[in-house]
């Protein structure tokens, strides 16, 4: 063996901007950025630090004799280095101090968990960039092989002493993770003979870039120059409103990777390792009605989503502030080009649908096609122009536009499933606009989340259906007939007449003191003014 020792060190982070915040409190603290702005904003508000937008690293002198105070006090001056720092982006807008406490001195707050947990970690940040490097011993092993020329190296590293790492160490995203493997390595000498105790050789496959999470997609809007840090936060929450984007953990598959072990007696062992790929925890996805709208603005407006098309209206917007630029002139420069487009686009565009032919249906010869209809992403057997009626189906949650394929297709519309007789009619599974139900004539049983529509059996479906009666019992007050009824509803007793909902007057205590006539009368008063009593539209 060779062995050589150097020494080494590692330096604290700048304190929180915005964005650096927002990812971190994803990473130690699993907070969602509009949760981060949110207890941020109440702590600013509180007095406890100090404003959380913006893009600064620099702390005032005030602050940095603070916290030089706070840590000789509390560690020694030998933890302690003034530092301050400069932002790297040319394009920050320096107009704050980082996001910092206001009084190093306090290192714990009032309030709820979420804002106690936010303001510690503030504090940890601001306090551990004034502190000294961390100094560690590095040391690196070449292992030579009696057998061949082969030479193996071995990393580890000695901290001999802890500076700012004894109050803080930055977190990392998981894609940040992978050839970190520095750790400590026992006492070895120059030349010292090493015993084979094991050798493997695992069979590796590429994997694909990780997913966003929300914090990640902040970095990366960071480094675009998308928005500034007052808009990452609304900018992430509204895709994910507007349900373009969903925010879930997925399952990943089983893959088998050859493994071979190396053993002291020189044999060789092959086995297969099992291993699980392509697993999601709290990762961004883009849903279908994400991707058919993000093609759509892409076809009819390439120049508005390219990446540095916020960028240049940013750089433009600076120079506007610093008046050596109009704003009419950048906004007419804008307009002149865009507004014709818009026009152009609500004239001659058809209504995106992301349309994709799966192939044709073996029984009928019709076409089956998939695409993002008014109630979600569907496929469909037939044109509306045929002759015979056209068939939809809804996809699973677990299917996507992109990846369904034909036979998931026909899998679908075999709904929906007959899965028995019971009272003489028919037990049906099916798919409906508000999810998978259970029918037995007119009446509708939603399926619990434990049940799956494609294998549910006609016991499952009885004993729902009995739980939906006893459900609808429950929530009756008095019953006329089949069709007339009043019942329970969640904002106080109304009357079920056939397929319309009739109000009850307020003046009416009691509801079960009103007779057939008394109902009757309501209802026709509801049919000749079925708006009454119904809030006003602003």
């Amino acid at each position: 063996t060779n062995l050589q020792t150097r020494p080494g060190k590692k330096s604290p982070t700048a304190p929180f901007t915005t964005s650096t915040l927002q990812q971190e409190a994803s990473r130690k603290l699993s907070f969602p950025v509009g949760i981060t702005m949110r207890v941020a904003q109440k702590l600013y508000e509180a007095g406890k630090i100090t404003y959380m937008r913006t893009d600064s690293v620099n702390m005032s002198d005030t602050a940095l004799n603070q916290a030089e105070d706070a840590i000789k006090a509390a560690y020694g001056a030998d933890y302690h280095k003034r530092r301050q720092y400069s932002n790297k982006n040319k394009d920050a807008q320096e107009a704050h101090e980082a996001i910092r406490p206001t009084d190093f001195n306090v290192s714990e707050v009032s309030g709820n968990n979420d804002e106690k947990r936010l303001y510690d970690l503030i504090w940890k940040r601001s306090i551990a960039s004034q502190m000294a490097d961390a100094q560690l011993e590095k040391t690196t092993v070449d292992i030579e092989t009696s057998t061949n020329k082969a030479i193996f190296k071995a990393t580890g590293e000695v901290l001999k002493f802890e500076g700012f790492l004894k109050v803080y160490l930055e977190g990392k995203d998981d894609d940040d993770d992978e050839g970190d493997n520095a750790g400590v390595l026992p006492p070895m000498t120059v030349g010292e003979k090493l015993g084979l105790v094991e050798m493997k050789a695992l069979q590796r496959f590429t994997r694909p870039s990780p997913r966003y999470t929300e914090a990640s997609l902040v970095k990366k809007l960071e480094e675009l120059g998308i928005g500034r840090p007052s808009t990452y936060a609304p900018t992430i929450s509204t895709v994910q409103s507007r349900n373009y984007v969903v925010k879930e953990t997925r399952d990943g598959v089983k893959r088998d990777s050859e493994l071979l072990i190396l053993s002291p007696d020189d044999q060789i062992k092959e086995t297969v390792k099992t291993e699980t790929v392509g697993a999601e925890n709290k990762k961004l996805f883009p849903t279908d009605l994400g991707m058919v709208v993000t093609d759509f603005l892409v076809k009819f407006f390439p120049e508005i989503l390219d990446y540095s098309f916020t960028r240049q209206v940013e750089d433009e917007f600076d120079h506007i502030a610093q008046g050596s630029k109009g704003w009419r002139d950048m906004i007419g420069d804008f307009y002149k080009d865009f507004a014709p487009k818009v026009a152009e686009t609500k004239e001659t565009a058809e209504r995106e649908s992301g349309d994709r032919e799966l192939g044709d249906d073996p029984k009928s010869g019709r076409k089956i096609t998939a695409r993002l209809g008014r109630y979600g992403p569907m496929v469909q057997l037939g044109h509306p122009d045929d002759e015979v009626k056209v068939k939809y189906a809804k996809l699973r949650g677990d299917q996507r536009l992109e990846t369904i394929t034909l036979d998931d297709a026909l899998e679908l519309f075999k709904m929906p499933r007959i899965l028995g007789m019971y009272e003489d009619m028919e037990v049906k599974a099916n798919l409906g606009r508000f999810g998978p139900y259970i029918q037995l004539d007119g009446l509708f049983a939603s399926l619990e989340e434990e049940d799956d529509v494609y294998t549910v059996e006609l016991e499952r479906g009885i004993e729902l259906i009995e739980l939906k009666r006893k459900k609808d019992r429950e929530k009756m007050i008095k019953i006329f007939d089949d069709e007339v009824s009043i019942q329970k509803g969640r904002w106080g007793p109304y009357i079920k007449y056939g397929k319309a909902n009739v109000k009850i007057p307020k003046d009416i205590e009691d509801p079960t003191t009103l007779t057939r006539e008394d109902v009757d009368r309501l209802h026709e008063e509801h049919l000749k003014n079925p708006k009454k009593g119904r809030g006003k539209k602003k």
